[in-house]
This record gives structure tokens, sequence and C-alpha cells, in this order.
């Protein structure tokens, strides 16, 4: 196989768009859920069926063992945004990973529950 250098591919003569469209199929975004960058996910199950998931996926619930957002998951994992809400749609759709939307000023925290957590964090 020839390898490429220049601008556009890496160390290894790859070229780094090809990954995130072989990760996600060619799919842009997820059919199942429309996740924000700061949309809470977490997973739902402490088993999985390992050989029916992309390495991508089991690393991703790996991290979700605790509540992260979208964007946290996809710093953890050095991948594009666009690629890791496609990678939890399809999660979501399995029944592995739960999603939260975030608060908006529609549904604002209530005093209780700040002070809940407040007392928590005391606490510790």
């Amino acid at each position: 196989m020839a390898e490429h250098q220049g601008p556009g591919y890496d160390a290894e003569g790859t070229d780094p768009l090809v990954r995130p469209y072989v990760i996600t199929q060619g799919r842009q975004h997820s059919d199942a859920v429309q996740l924000d960058m700061i949309s809470v996910v977490i997973a739902a199950r402490a088993e999985v069926d390992e050989a029916a998931l992309e390495p991508e996926q089991l690393r991703i619930l790996e991290l979700c063992r605790r509540p992260q957002s979208v964007a946290e998951v996809s710093a953890h994992l050095d991948m594009p945004v666009a690629v890791v809400k496609v990678l939890l749609g399809d999660l979501i759709g399995r029944g592995y990973v739960l999603a939260r939307a975030p608060y908006t000023q529609q549904s604002p925290v209530h005093r209780d529950i700040l002070q809940a957590v407040l007392d928590g964090i005391q606490r510790l």
C-alpha cells in the first residue's frame, strides 16, 4: 500500500477524515435521539454484549459509568463531537445508555435540589 505524506495525513499516512467516516458508517447524525454538547449521558446496564459493539462504543460505555456530558466524552476519547453523538445515539437506541437534556430556562432547577447538592458537597 502506498504511504501518503503531507498535509491532511497523519504519521502513518492515513487520511484522518476516513476514520470518523468509517466509525459512524458514513452517518452524520443519529436517527434515534438529538443530543446537545451539554447533554448528560450515563451507562444504563452493567452487562453488555461486547461482540455486538465497536471498540469506540465500548470505550464510551466505560466512560459513562459516571455521568458525563457529550463534550466530556468527546474530549476523553479525542474524537469529534459529531462522531460521539452518532455512537451515543446508537447506544441509546440499544438501551445501553441513558441521556438527559440539559436544563433550560423553561425547566430551571428548583432551589430544593440545589440545596440538597450543596449539603451533599459540604458533607464530603
